[in-house]
């Protein structure tokens, strides 16, 4: 049975703040939408479930985000993901160019956990807090870019 991974979903505090942030890294705004209604309600076993929706595309076209910010139930506000926590982790992102995408990112008051790494020459990485306290990973390869 062929499986394709079809998005990740977000959910966040503020559709727009999360859809600007991403979009400045070069994603672009697949479509956005207010949805509700009993299918909504059965396919995420909440009632009277109503959430603002955008689905994201990655400029390769393979990637996508979507992003949800509930109109009801109320959002549930929890601690920020730890890098260790069991569970959804992060999402991260290849990138040309790591310290342009780290400029991008600071104006949107994220920046790296700790600082960025180098692998072994390979990658240049690092964890930032994004919108809404996700864990993005940004990685640029350095045997493409050198």
């Amino acid at each position: 049975m062929p499986i394709k991974l079809e998005n990740v979903a977000i959910a966040v505090r503020d559709l727009d703040a999360a859809i600007a942030f991403f979009t400045d890294l070069g994603l672009t705004v697949l479509g956005r939408d207010t949805v509700s209604g009993e299918w909504a309600d059965t396919t995420v076993g909440l009632d009277g479930n109503h959430t603002k929706i955008a689905m994201l595309q990655t400029p390769d076209g393979q990637g996508r985000v979507e992003l949800f910010e509930y109109i009801h139930p109320p959002a549930i506000e929890t601690a920020p993901t730890l890098p260790n926590e069991i569970g959804m982790h992060r999402i991260a992102f290849s990138v040309d160019d790591l310290d342009k995408s780290l400029e991008i990112a600071a104006r949107h008051n994220c920046h790296p956990l700790r600082g960025v790494a180098n692998y072994e020459n390979i990658y240049k990485l690092t964890y930032l807090r994004g919108p809404s306290d996700i864990l993005v990973m940004l990685a640029q390869d350095l045997t493409q870019n050198p």
